[in-house]
């Protein structure tokens, strides 16, 4: 597996590039499976495919702040990301393992992978719910994916020294909850893994084998998508 460790200038391009592998390999112009890291150097809010924006979002203070609000093309409910907030992108093949186009197997094969890896330097880490992953009950990672036909994209964040209030200032209640957060407040429920940032890197390239770095990525496809899709108002309030 190749890792391809790379942080777009914005929010819109990150989300894009994403979007971009996966389209890459779909279409055959990559054939490699990828790992791909990146963070965000300022704070901004993604919400999901279906996310109803103005439900899940505090858009008048996003636009106070000056956030960026971005629409992704994976499911899930909206997250706060920026520096502190790590996120994990993989690209994965169906071909080479058929079993993980039922959605469940797919949430195991990655978050499993993971909570292991992680779980080596702070005991206790488990997959919880359906596409979390917590630590002594409290959820310091969420995960969501797009399906192809023969790809898929998986990605999430990795908290690990995030200004957790900005989740509470930022975003309002989940409009669906795991039942292992018991109604809990954005506040008591969401924390930061204590692993640094190196570490957590390191593990994630472990759990998955991804020894090799990427030499090239899609340019011009992330410039496209920016121009037609996710730097446009039209797409990201759509609903």
């Amino acid at each position: 597996m190749e890792l391809l460790e790379l942080t777009l200038p914005t929010a819109a391009e990150n989300v894009a590039l994403d979007e971009a592998l996966l389209d890459a390999a779909e279409e055959g112009r990559r054939g490699r499976e990828l790992l791909r890291i990146w963070e965000l150097q300022s704070a901004a809010v993604i919400v999901g495919r279906s996310s109803r924006v103005h439900e899940e979002v505090d858009v008048t203070e996003c636009r106070r702040r000056r956030i960026d609000l971005v629409r992704r093309a994976s499911g899930g409910a909206a997250i706060v990301a920026g520096p502190g907030c790590l996120m994990v992108s993989l690209v994965l093949d169906y071909r080479t393992r058929s079993e993980l186009r039922l959605v469940d197997h797919a949430h195991r094969y990655v978050l499993d992978r993971l909570a292991a890896a992680l779980g080596q330097h702070v005991p206790g880490v488990t997959h919880s719910g359906i596409s979390d992953l917590a630590v002594d009950g409290r959820k310091f990672s969420g995960n969501s994916l797009r399906a192809k036909r023969d790809w898929f994209l998986y990605h999430g964040t990795l908290l690990y020294d995030f200004e957790l209030p900005q989740i509470e200032e930022l975003l309002k209640t989940a409009p669906r909850q795991p039942a292992y957060r018991q109604g809990r407040s954005h506040a008591d429920f969401v924390a930061n893994l204590p692993l640094a940032r190196a570490a957590i890197v390191q593990a994630a390239a472990g759990a998955f084998g991804a020894t090799e770095t990427a030499k090239d990525w899609p340019r011009d496809e992330v410039a496209r998508l920016v121009r037609d899709r996710y730097g446009r108002d039209e797409w990201t309030l759509q609903r």
